[in-house]
C-alpha cells in the first residue's frame, strides 16, 4: 500500500516538521512493515511552469516527425517572449496548455535542461510528458496537456504537486484496514497520539423505497449491498489534476472521471466500488451464485466460464459481474467520444458499495486468476459499516467534479448481524507479555483501535467492524502490546536443559541420511502437497489406503489440494525435472512425513498461550490430528556406475533399490526380509515386499523394484526407473536402535561354498533363510554369488544358486569338520524347507 505522505495529512494533523522517514519509523514501532520512503521529486529543480502553444511548425526531411513550436510561458522567462521549443510528440494541438520546462532547471534523474541546436533549430526548453516528470502512467504515453482553465505562466511543480514523499507498505494478510489511506491514518493518529478526522464520518441519506431495485439471493456472500444513482453526467468532464495525482502516487492510472472517483475512494476509505452504466444494466441488479457453464467477458476483455461457486453480479440477462473482483465489459462505463452530433459518453451511472465474504472472493479471484484491487481488499477484511460512506463520498464527488445530479433513491440491502464482542481479563496482556500494563493502559490502548470497552477486572470488549482480525483474547492482547512498543518487552534467553541432545529417532534420520548420501543419493526435499489424480498415473486400486488424503481447506495450488500419502510423486516429479534438463543419471532420495486422516474426524481447539497447555488439552489436539509417518523413499535411472577405463559401467536397476532399502534398515537395527511382492506403481515381476517381524507377525513396512511402463508412461519417466519407499518408524519400532560396533575376531575364518538346485519359483531369499538358521550361530556370513540356469545340465524349470558361508567361532579356530558339519546341517535344513539339493 502506497501512502503520500501529503493525503495522510488531510486526516492527521502531523507537525510540519515531521518527514516521511519519522512516521515511518512511528508506524514501524506500532507493527507496521513500512518498506520504503520514496522521495517523488527530490531531485526536481525549476523553473517548470504552465505554457500555452501558439504555433507548431512541423520540421521535414527527418527520419521522425519533428514539430517546431512557440509557447507562451508568461512571465516565467524574464522576457514575456514565446519560448521557441522543438518537440516530437504529437498528441497536443494549437491552443494546449502544456508543462514546459525551461533553461536552468532539472528534471529527475539529473537531467539538466539547457538551450541546444537539435533538427536545425534551437530548443530552449522542453515540454513535458508524465515519464520526464517521474509523474507515473497516464495512459497517454505523452505529453502533458492541462485543463484549458489553468493559468499561462503558473508553477507546474506546485500544481502537480510533483515534491511528496510516498511510504510503502507491506500490509500482512490479516490487516486489511491498512490497504487504505483512512486506515493508516488512524494508526498514524495512534502512534502519535493524535486526532484522527475520519473521512468516514459524513452524513448519509436513509434508505429508502426508491432506490434502484437490488435483490440478494445470497446474504451469506453479500450481507451488504448498497445502490446509489447519479445521473447528467457531463461526459467530457475529466478528472482533475490533484485527483490524477493522488491516483498516480498510490500506483494507480488515471482512466475516466467516474472510474478515478471510484478509484479515489476506494484508496481513501478502503471500500472497493464499481459504478454500472445505468442505460447498460436491465433490470434489477442481483447477486447469486453463478450457474454451471455460464460465461462473463469481464472488463479485461476475457471471456470467462464461470464456476458454481463464484459469486456474481447479475441483471435480467445474466451475470455482469465478478462479485469483488472484477466488472463485466457488458456495462462498462464509456469513455467521452466526440462526434458530429457533439460529445457522447456514459451520463448516468449505478454506484455499488457492497460488502462480500472474503473466502469466497479469495476463491473466485484464485479460480479465474484475477488479482484486482478490490479482491485484494475483500479477501483481507473491508469495513462493512463503510459501504453506506464510501457510496455517499463517491456520490458527491461526481456531483461536484462532473456536473451531476445525485437521485433521492438510496437502496441498501442488509443482513442482520451483532457485533463481535470478546471477553477479556484485563490482566491478560500482562501474562502473555510478561509486563505489567494495568487496567487504564489497556483499556485506553483498546479504545484507541476503535474498541467499546466495558467492565473492571473482566472486560467486555466489542470490536469495531473495520477489525474482523480480532477474534479473542489474544488478538487483544496483540494491539496492547504493539501499541505499547515490542521494544519495551524484555529480552529474555529461555534455559535450556543440558546434556539431552537429540532424540534416538532425530539421531536415525540422521544416519539414514548420511548413509543414503554415501550410498550416492541426492537428497530433494519436495513439497507435502499432491493431486488426488496422481494416485491413478501411480497405479493405486480403487480401495488402496493411499488415496485416503487430507484435503486442505486453503490449499497453495487448486491444482494440488491434499496432504501426501506416499514420497513417491514429489520424488518421481524431482527424477522427471532433472532428466529433462539433461541429468540422465539420477539417484534421489527424501525423508519425510506423509499424512493418513484418522477414521474418525475431530477438530482441534485452541491453546492457551498465557500458560502452559495441560497434558489433557496437548492429547485432544494430537488426536484430531492426522496419523502422520515418517517414511524414506529413493528413486534412480540411468547408469549406477559409471564407464571408463576401470570398466563398461552398469544401468541402475531393482537390485539397487533393494539394496537402498537394506541400507536403511542397516541404519534401523532391524531385520528386513526381501521377499516377491505386487504393488501399485510397481512392475509385477519385479516388485519386492519388504517385511519385517514385530511381536512374532510380518509386516509390509514398504516396497522396491522396477517401476511399471504404464506408470512411467503416465509420469513421463525414463525407462527402467526404478525406486525404494519404506515406513521409517516402523523400522524404529522394531529395531535395535543400540549403534553397533564392528566384532574383530582374532581367530582365522572358514569358507564353505555350495551350489543348490531348487525348482525356479523359489525364491532365493527363502533358501538363504533356511540356510542361515540351518548353519547355527557358527555362520558369520552369507551371500548369493551366483545364479545359474540351464535346461540341458540342470533339467527343466530348475536353476542353481551359489553361496559362500563363512564360518567363525569367537573363542577359537575351527577345524575342517566343524566347518563341514555346520554347511551339512544348512543344506539339510534348506532341503527340507524348499526341496534343494546340492548341485553335483
Amino acid at each position: 500500500m502506497r501512502v503520500p505522505l501529503s493525503w495522510l495529512r488531510e486526516y492527521v494533523d502531523l507537525p510540519a516538521t515531521e518527514t516521511g522517514r519519522d512516521v515511518q519509523e512511528k508506524l514501524v514501532s506500532a507493527g507496521l512493515e513500512v518498506e520504503t520512503v520514496e522521495q517523488l521529486g527530490a531531485d526536481l529543480k525549476g523553473p517548470l511552469v504552465v505554457g500555452q502553444v501558439l504555433t507548431i511548425e512541423e520540421l521535414e526531411g527527418f527520419k521522425k516527425p519533428i514539430r517546431f513550436c512557440t509557447v507562451d510561458v508568461g512571465q516565467a522567462n524574464g522576457t514575456g517572449e514565446p519560448q521557441e521549443i522543438v518537440c516530437g510528440a504529437r498528441n497536443f494541438a494549437v491552443g494546449d496548455k502544456v508543462v514546459v520546462v525551461l533553461p536552468g532547471a532539472t528534471l529527475p534523474g539529473g537531467f539538466s535542461i539547457a538551450a541546444r541546436k537539435t533538427y536545425g533549430k534551437t530548443s530552449h526548453g522542453m515540454i513535458c510528458s508524465t515519464d520526464e516528470l517521474g509523474m507515473g502512467d497516464d495512459g497517454t504515453h505523452g505529453i502533458i496537456v492541462l485543463p484549458p482553465e489553468t493559468e499561462v505562466g503558473k508553477d507546474a511543480i506546485e500544481l502537480l504537486e510533483l515534491v511528496d514523499e510516498v511510504l510503502d507498505i507491506a500490509v500482512t494478510a490479516n490487516r486489511g484496514d491498512c490497504l487504505s489511506i483512512r486506515g493508516v491514518a488512524r494508526e498514524t493518529a495512534i502512534a502519535y497520539g493524535l486526532p484522527l478526522r475520519d473521512p468516514a464520518l459524513i452524513d448519509v441519506p436513509a434508505p429508502n423505497a426508491f432506490g434502484y431495485p437490488v435483490q440478494v439471493s445470497e446474504p451469506f456472500g453479500c450481507d451488504r449491498f448498497t445502490a446509489r444513482t447519479v445521473t447528467g453526467l457531463r461526459p467530457e468532464a475529466r478528472s482533475p489534476i490533484w485527483l490524477q495525482r493522488r491516483l498516480q502516487k498510490v500506483g494507480m492510472r488515471p482512466i475516466s472521471l467516474a472510474v478515478d472517483v471510484t478509484n479515489y475512494v476506494m484508496m481513501e476509505l478502503g471500500q472497493p466500488l464499481h459504478a454500472y452504466d445505468r442505460t447498460l444494466v436491465q433490470g434489477t441488479i442481483g447477486v447469486r451464485r453463478a450457474q454451471e457453464g455460464e460465461k462473463l467477458v469481464t472488463l479485461d476483455g476475457v471471456e470467462r466460464k464461470l464456476h458454481a461457486e463464484d459469486l456474481v453480479i447479475t441483471d435480467d440477462r445474466g451475470p455482469i459481474g465478478l462479485a469483488g473482483v472484477m466488472g463485466g465489459a457488458n456495462t462498462e462505463i464509456a469513455d467521452h467520444e466526440v462526434t458530429e452530433d457533439g460529445v457522447n459518453g456514459t451520463t448516468d451511472v449505478v454506484i455499488e458499495a457492497a460488502h462480500f465474504d472474503a473466502v469466497s472472493i479469495a476463491r473466485t479471484a484464485r479460480r479465474h486468476k484475477l488479482l484486482s484491487e478490490a479482491s485484494r481488499r475483500f479477501e483481507r477484511g473491508v469495513d462493512p459499516q463503510a459501504a453506506a460512506a464510501a457510496a455517499q463520498r463517491t456520490v458527491d464527488l461526481l456531483v461536484l467534479l462532473a456536473g451531476g445530479t445525485a437521485e433521492a433513491g438510496v437502496t441498501e440491502v442488509v443482513a442482520p448481524s451483532a457485533p463481535h464482542t470478546i471477553t477479556l481479563p484485563a490482566d491478560h496482556p500482562d501474562k502473555v507479555a510478561g509486563v505489567v500494563y494495568g487496567r487504564e493502559t489497556v483499556v485506553r490502548r483498546l479504545q484507541e483501535v476503535g474498541c467499546d470497552v466495558y467492565g473492571q477486572d473482566e472486560l467486555i470488549v466489542t470490536v469495531p467492524s473495520w477489525r474482523p482480525d480480532l477474534v479473542d483474547p489474544n488478538d487483544l492482547a496483540e494491539e496492547v502490546i504493539r501499541l505499547e512498543g515490542y521494544e519495551n518487552l524484555p529480552s529474555t534467553l529461555p534455559k535450556l536443559p543440558s546434556g539431552r541432545g537429540l532424540t534416538h529417532r532425530q539421531r536415525l534420520h540422521r544416519r539414514v541420511g548420511r548413509a543414503l548420501a554415501g550410498a550416492g543419493y541426492v537428497e530433494a526435499p519436495n513439497y507435502p502437497f499432491v493431486s488426488e489424480q496422481v494416485f491413478d498415473q501411480l497405479g493405486l486400486e480403487s480401495d488402496d489406503p493411499a488415496r485416503r488424503v487430507v484435503r486442505l481447506v486453503n490449499p497453495l495450488s487448486d491444482e494440488e489440494p491434499a496432504l501426501r500419502t506416499t514420497l513417491l510423486p514429489g520424488l518421481l516429479g524431482a527424477l522427471r525435472r532433472n532428466d529433462g534438463r539433461g541429468s540422465h543419471d539420477l539417484a534421489l532420495f527424501e525423508t519425510g512425513l506423509v499424512f493418513h486422516p484418522a477414521r474418525e474426524q475431530r477438530v482441534a481447539g485452541h491453546l492457551p498461550v498465557d500458560r502452559r497447555p495441560t497434558d489433557d488439552e496437548i492429547a485432544a489436539l494430537n488426536a484430531a490430528l492426522p496419523e502422520q509417518p515418517r517414511h524414506v523413499a529413493a528413486v534412480l535411472t540411468g547408469a549406477r556406475e559409471q564407464a571408463g577405463w576401470w570398466g563398461k559401467g552398469r544401468p541402475a536397476g531393482w537390485a539397487d533399490a533393494v539394496e537402498a532399502a537394506r541400507a536403511v534398515a542397516r541404519e534401523a537395527g532391524a531385520e528386513l526380509v526381501v521377499r516377491k511382492g505386487q504393488y501399485g506403481p510397481w512392475h509385477p515381476g519385479r516388485c519386492a515386499d519388504l517385511v519385517v517381524f514385530a511381536d512374532g507377525t510380518e509386516k509390509v513396512v514398504g516396497h522396491a523394484g522396477e517401476l511399471h511402463p504404464r506408470v512411467l508412461k503416465a509420469l513421463g519417466l525414463p525407462e527402467r526407473t526404478c525406486a525404494m519407499e519404506l515406513n521409517l518408524d516402523a523400522l524404529e519400532a522394531v529395531g535395535d536402535g543400540a549403534p553397533q560396533a564392528p566384532s574383530i575376531s582374532t581367530f582365522p575364518v572358514a569358507t564353505q561354498d555350495v551350489a543348490l538346485v531348487v525348482d525356479l519359483p523359489v525364491p532365493a531369499a527363502e533358501v538363504e533363510s533356511a540356510l542361515r538358521d540351518g548353519a547355527g550361530e557358527l555362520l558369520e556370513s552369507i551371500r548369493l554369488f551366483d545364479v545359474y540356469e540351464n535346461a540341458e545340465q540342470l533339467g527343466d524349470g530348475k536353476k542353481s544358486l551359489a553361496y559362500a558361508l563363512r564360518f567363525r567361532a569367537g573363542d577359537r579356530t575351527l577345524t575342517v569338520d566343524e566347518a563341514s558339519a555346520a554347511r551339512d546341517a544348512a543344506v539339510a535344513l534348506a532341503g527340507e524347507r524348499t526341496g534343494a539339493v546340492l548341485r553335483g
